[in-house]
């Protein structure tokens, strides 16, 4: 089967510590180990696996790298399975983006692919308590900036409402993939100063389509809020394309 394939060819890359680690891993996984459990000691682990000490302790180091062990020393230590959290989880893929040289085209490509398909699935689901979270986000740029730093902040605010959507998702897989995006446009939008010039369509016409989106949520409207999604998508990269366009004519210029 081709992922056994992909799998055994990236093993056969690894050092034998990362061997041992991925070993590790599978062996957790077939046991049904949950975050919190403790692990084998450093014995066990040798006999388990047939690996000198060294071995097993830098495996160790590259399991607690990844963030999937905790280790604790004193009474009732212990090397423990860790879940790793959703924000770490965020953060060492965009360590990963952060050399790909990511293009507003290759975000909203996948925003356009996914988000329509969130919205509708989140109509007439979502508590009054997130609705409103989502209109006091509105709030936060009820009026055109007027400043570049304003800006800044409001195209940051503006994202933030398709994380809280994110954050509802009933596929955790979908969530994430929506809420990593919104991340990786947020940093690609500050460092690469796509706020400036400010766009005021980009303001008046995101705004709207948040607003008439949060009314089909409320009232349970899936077509509508998919088609709506749909056009927020369609409108922002066309307009952040330009903004992207634009800094790059800044960037010659200079």
């Amino acid at each position: 089967m081709p992922p056994a394939t992909t799998r055994s060819t990236s093993s056969a890359r690894l050092s034998r510590p990362g061997k041992v680690a991925e070993a590790i891993k599978d062996w957790v996984v077939s046991q049904r180990l949950a975050a919190g459990d403790r692990l084998p000691g450093e014995a066990e682990l040798m006999a388990r696996f047939g690996m000198a000490k060294g071995t097993i302790r830098e495996a160790m180091r590259i399991l607690e790298a990844q963030g999937l062990i905790r280790t604790r020393t004193g009474p009732g230590g212990g090397s423990f399975v860790h879940e790793v959290s959703r924000q770490r989880a965020k953060a060492l893929l965009g360590n990963y983006f952060y050399f790909q040289n990511l293009t507003i085209d290759d975000i909203y490509e996948l925003r356009l692919a996914l988000e329509p398909a969130l919205a509708a699935s989140l109509a007439g689901k979502l508590p009054e308590a997130v609705l409103q979270s989502l209109e006091d986000t509105i709030a936060a740029y009820c009026e055109p900036s007027k400043s570049v730093d304003e800006e800044r902040e409001q195209h940051v605010a503006s994202l933030r409402f398709h994380a809280i959507l994110a954050e509802q998702a009933e596929n955790p897989l979908l969530g994430f993939v929506i809420d990593f995006m919104v991340n990786l446009l947020s940093d690609l939008t500050v460092y690469r100063e796509l706020y400036a010039p400010p766009n005021p369509e980009l303001w008046a016409r995101g705004r709207d389509y948040q607003s008439r989106l949060v009314m089909a949520l409320r009232e349970g409207d899936a077509g509508a809020a998919r088609a709506i999604m749909r056009a927020h998508m369609e409108t922002a990269w066309s307009l952040m394309r330009g903004q992207e366009a634009e800094m790059a004519r800044r960037f010659i210029a200079g």
